[in-house]
């Protein structure tokens, strides 16, 4: 069990954490014809639309209730409802996520009896569903900020009635922030090899993926879950819940639906990949692809060429909760030792983190950890680059934000495939910065050129010696006697 370090600075030096409200908007961004809106300033909304333009390098819509000095003072009321009536009379959205941030979280917002006002005042507008979810930036992180939002869509879109295993090859699949767009669609993948339909929620695979489009700019997501699909999860046979932090979500959703669920802390390693794939069999009733069976195997093999470089290795992580346990659960089962830990904010999976230590901090944290206790790789974002650099050691970009590699926001981490190619590059690091194999043996009668040292008194000429009076690679051998011949 890992010992959970407080906080012990009032301020971050080198911020770690992307905010509760920019989590919640990537949970939104993964809906049908969605668009999130934060309520407070201007500013808020534009530093959230940078980090995501920057990570995912497409427009991204977002919008903002425009709060300025007069409303923070007064009253943003006004601000919701007219917001809300602008957005959905010109978009027509398939639903709107409202989250708070910490300006209107100061003011005392009360954001869900505004929702009921704005229905009240606007009944044209009743068949577009509107989230509330309250994420005060000045707590938690972009991981809490996402569970929020996807439990508040449970509680807005999934009715208590159902008819739990009425879609018998449907199977819901709770997506938690720790995967990425790459990783989700390798997990639809996965479900759809054993004959089942996956519904992802919120399914960012299929909204921030990538794509060309016809349109040019949409104020709405293009692609990520339907609606209408969403109210028909109560009929799945099954949930899959990826990721420690929707476990609050999951159990909303066990509650009001009845439909069995299976739960999953990372999908990152050997053990993890095993457990997903049998739920999967269990679920579908049928035996495992031999296609999967060889990806298992071409694991198996990496992890045996891996282990050479990869064992007793110091490796230092920096991210959200989810993502470090995963990254902490892989790298402690190649036998490295996780040195360093640092979380944006506590979470209940911090308890069984593989490390000593975690502390709850920034990027300043990690590097005077990591200095002192002598790591050798870093697995952090991007705002982690300048820290390895000081360090002067490798550093593997993984989480949010990443905006100077292009493609991470793609890159798949999780199932044997994933798993694979991260021990591959983890394993590259550590040799191309240092990191090698037992030194060989250098005999103490050996110069660097090869050449053998004879010893005093030196031969006389046309006994084997040259003009120097050095013999060229001469191998001796000594004698039960001790004496050299």
């Amino acid at each position: 069990m890992a010992e959970i370090l407080k906080r012990n600075k009032a301020l971050a030096v080198n911020p770690l954490k992307a905010s509760q409200p920019i989590g919640a908007s990537l949970a939104f961004l993964g809906i049908n014809r969605a668009i999130p809106m934060m309520h407070g300033s201007q500013g808020c909304t534009a530093f959230g639309k940078v980090y995501f333009v920057r990570h995912f390098r497409e427009p991204i819509p977002l919008q903002t209730t425009a709060m300025d000095q007069v409303s923070t003072v007064m009253n943003a009321d006004e601000n919701v409802i007219e917001g809300l009536k602008a957005v959905a009379d010109k978009s027509k959205p398939a639903l709107i996520g409202l989250m708070t941030t910490g300006l209107s979280e100061t003011q005392g917002t009360d954001i869900k009896r505004l929702v009921k006002q704005f229905y009240a005042e606007n009944p044209d507008f009743a068949h577009i569903p509107v989230v509330p979810v309250n994420t005060p930036d000045f707590t938690g992180c972009l991981e809490s900020g996402y569970a929020l939002a996807v439990k508040a869509m449970l509680e807005v879109l999934i009715p208590a009635s159902s008819q739990p295993g009425k879609r018998k090859k449907q199977v819901n699949v709770l997506a938690g922030s720790f995967l990425t767009p790459g990783d989700i669609e390798h997990i639809k993948e996965l479900v759809e090899a054993f004959g089942l339909r996956p519904l992802v929620l919120p399914d960012i695979a299929d909204s921030l993926d990538g794509h060309l489009s016809e349109t040019e700019s949409s104020p709405l997501t293009l692609g990520g879950t339907p609606v209408s699909e969403i109210y028909s999860m109560g009929d799945s046979v099954a949930t899959l819940v990826l990721g420690n932090s929707l476990f609050d979500a999951a159990d909303l959703l066990k509650e009001r639906t009845g439909v069995p669920d299976y739960r999953f802390d990372s999908l990152m390693g050997l053990e993890p990949a095993d457990s997903f794939i049998s739920a999967l069999a269990k679920i579908s009733g049928k035996p495992v692809p031999e296609k999967i069976e060889r990806q298992r195997a071409q694991l198996q093999d990496a992890m045996v060429d891996c282990h050479f470089m990869l064992g007793f290795a110091r490796v230092a992580i920096a991210a959200d909760p989810d993502l470090l346990f995963g990254f902490a659960q892989l790298v402690a089962e190649m036998g490295c030792e996780v040195v360093a830990a640092v979380v944006p904010a506590r979470a209940n999976i911090l308890q069984s983190v593989c490390a000593a230590q975690v502390a709850i901090g920034d990027l300043e944290d990690l590097e005077i950890t990591a200095k002192n206790n002598g790591a050798q790789l870093i697995i952090s974002n991007s705002h982690a680059v300048e820290t390895a650099r000081r360090l002067q050691l490798p550093l593997l970009r993984a989480g949010f934000p990443q905006y100077d590699l292009i493609g991470g926001y793609q890159r798949m981490w999780i199932g044997y495939r994933g798993t694979r190619q991260t021990l591959f590059d983890l394993a590259n690091m550590l040799v191309e910065h240092g990191h090698h194999e037992v030194a060989p043996y250098v005999s103490v009668y050996s110069n660097r050129f090869g050449e053998v040292p004879l010893p005093n008194p030196l031969p006389q000429a046309g006994e084997g010696a040259n003009e120097k009076g050095i013999f060229r690679k001469v191998n001796y051998a000594t004698s039960a006697s001790g004496s050299r011949h």
